[in-house]
Formats: C-alpha cells, sequence, structure tokens
C-alpha cells in the first residue's frame, strides 16, 4: 500500500513501463507468471449476464489487475462441449451435436468480444488435443491400478434402441419426490441419484418407460486415493487458503467414505474410450472436461506444458 501511494504521489511518470505483450505467451524464468482460467462456458446456450458476472468476468478483472502489475500474465477459456445436453439440444434443433458445437461456440465468442473479455484464447473441448490428452491421462490412470471395472444397471430404451445417459432420463426424486428430477442429480434437494433410482422413469426422447439393463463400465477407483487426498488436505487446509463452505462440503465427503465413479457412458457424442472392450464407449463428461483447460492452452501454443507442468516457475 505504502508503494502504491508512493508512485500515486509521484504521478504516471514513475509507472514502471507497461509489459510489451508477446505471443505465445509463455512462462519467463525470474518472473512472477499467473495462468488465469474461468469455469467453462457449456455450449449449449446463449450467455446471459449471469453467466458472463458469475463466471468470466471475475476472471477477466483479475487477469487485468495482474497486467497492471506486469506480470506476465495468459487468460484462457472456451466452450465445454461433450456430454449429453448436448445431444439434448441438438435433437431439439434438428443438427448434429457437432453442428450445435460449432453454431453456438461462435455465438459465445462474438458475446464475450462484445464484453471485452480479455481472453489471450477462447478455444474449445472438441479439439484433437483434447481426445490425446484425456486419454493420456486415462491410460496413465490404467497403468497405476487407479480403475476399476464393473457391471452397471442402466436404464435402456428398447423404443429408442439405445442406453440413456443420466440427461435421458427423468423421473421422481427417490429422496424429495420432485417429479421431473434428471437421471444424475436433483434439481430440487441437490442430492446425486442413479437414474436406475429414480421412480416412474420416462425416456426424454420418446416418453417411454426404459427397462433396467446390465452394462460394463469404467470407474475411477477414489477409496484407493483417500488417504493420500486426506493428507493433502489437512496440509493445504493449513494454509488458511480454503473457504469454511468448501471444507464443510469437502468434510462430508470425506466422513462418508469416497466411492468408486464410473467414468464411461454409452454414447456417440465425447472422447472415445481406448481401450478394448469399452471403444463403443465415451468419457463422462466430468471426466473429460476438467482437461479442457489444458487442451485450450494446447490449442494456443505447442509449448502447453511450460504452463501445466512448470511448477517452479
Amino acid at each position: 500500500i505504502a508503494a502504491a501511494v508512493d508512485i500515486w504521489a509521484r504521478g504516471p511518470a514513475a509507472l514502471p513501463p507497461p509489459r510489451q505483450p508477446r505471443t505465445p505467451v509463455l512462462p519467463v524464468e525470474g518472473e512472477r507468471n499467473v495462468l488465469i482460467t474461468s469455469a467453462l462456458p457449456y455450449v449449449n446456450n446463449v450467455p446471459h449476464l449471469g453467466n458472463i458476472i458469475g463466471c468470466v468476468l471475475s476472471a477477466d478483472t483479475f487477469a487485468r489487475y495482474c497486467r497492471l502489475r506486469n506480470w506476465n500474465t495468459l487468460f484462457v477459456c472456451g466452450t465445454d462441449e461433450y456430454g449429453t445436453a448436448t445431444e439434448t439440444r441438438a435433437l431439439e434443433e434438428g443438427l448434429s451435436p457437432q453442428e450445435l458445437c460449432d453454431r453456438y461456440h461462435a455465438v459465445h465468442a462474438d458475446i464475450y468480444a462484445w464484453f471485452r473479455i480479455s481472453f489471450d484464447h477462447f478455444g474449445r473441448t472438441t479439439t484433437p488435443h483434447q481426445t490425446r490428452i484425456a486419454q493420456d491421462i486415462f491410460q496413465r490412470l490404467l497403468a497405476r491400478g487407479f480403475l476399476l471395472q464393473d457391471t452397471l444397471e442402466q436404464l435402456r430404451c428398447e423404443t429408442c434402441r439405445r442406453y440413456l445417459a443420466d440427461r435421458f432420463v427423468e423421473g421422481t426424486c427417490p429422496f424429495c419426490g420432485y417429479a421431473e428430477a434428471r437421471g444424475d442429480q436433483c434439481d430440487k434437494c441437490g442430492k446425486l441419484i442413479n437414474a436406475v433410482e429414480l421412480k416412474n422413469p420416462q425416456c426424454k426422447l420418446c416418453r417411454d418407460t426404459p427397462v433396467v439393463t446390465p452394462t460394463q463400465h469404467l470407474f475411477l477407483d477414489l477409496p484407493k486415493l483417500e488417504g493420500r487426498l486426506e493428507a493433502w488436505l489437512e496440509r493445504t487446509w493449513a494454509t488458511g487458503d480454503w473457504t469454511a463452505n468448501a471444507r464443510h462440503i469437502t468434510r462430508t465427503w470425506l466422513r462418508d467414505g469416497l466411492k468408486p465413479r464410473c467414468i464411461t457412458r454409452d454414447l456417440t457424442w465425447g472422447t472415445p474410450v481406448p481401450l478394448d472392450g469399452f471403444r463403443d464407449k465415451v468419457f463422462y463428461v466430468w471426466f473429460d472436461a476438467p482437461v479442457g483447460y489444458v487442451s485450450i492452452t494446447a490449442n494456443y501454443t505447442d509449448q502447453w506444458e511450460r504452463w501445466w507442468k512448470n511448477p517452479q516457475q
């Protein structure tokens, strides 16, 4: 604060010269390097003010602050494009998922440009880099024994001749009785749901009643990571950077014990699973989407690992 007051008193001439932007922005040894992302907006809608304020504006404000401080700053974002919500919207609009993504990605990019959001790069998750990096992470998990194979009971619509992913099923929440719960979560009580637990389930496409059918899937073995995660959390909680709410939610998950989490889906729109016996499946979007931050950086520069695998700088 004292330094700011001093520079303010001496006027603009006392300010350091502004950083000359380089393309691409890469980490510089000996300088403060800041990589900023904001939550990837989902592609199947037109952004509104709530999206701007709740998603990209705070990151943009921080990016501008960092640049004013002359910190070496890279700000990336992009549209999240895989998942059943895209398939659902594409069916409603009579488009293929790729056509829908192409249309709405352009809409998103134009709107953020109109608001002058200062992205260094605004990309998307439906790219070869996304496939390569997500599959590489999967292969590393597989090689280290962090994946399980198990049978999952899943709803199948015989009329549509397809397994129904979470968002293709609607029914009554088994916890609170909400009549329009999705097959992955109830928007009223907020609890996670296994689609087969829904009462009075309906196929969202044809409104017929689906049947429970067993199918093989891959799971992330979260219980195997529980001990290491608890030790890491205790170290990071000690820094005081976590909010009370974040600590409470995380402690609740650990108190109840982590469960294996399914990472594959019987869909065609998504990153393919590179394993025999599962090549007709894709990765669950919440396994795949977080990789988007990395792959969007990789689409910005082929030296992306200098940002994502470079803790010393």
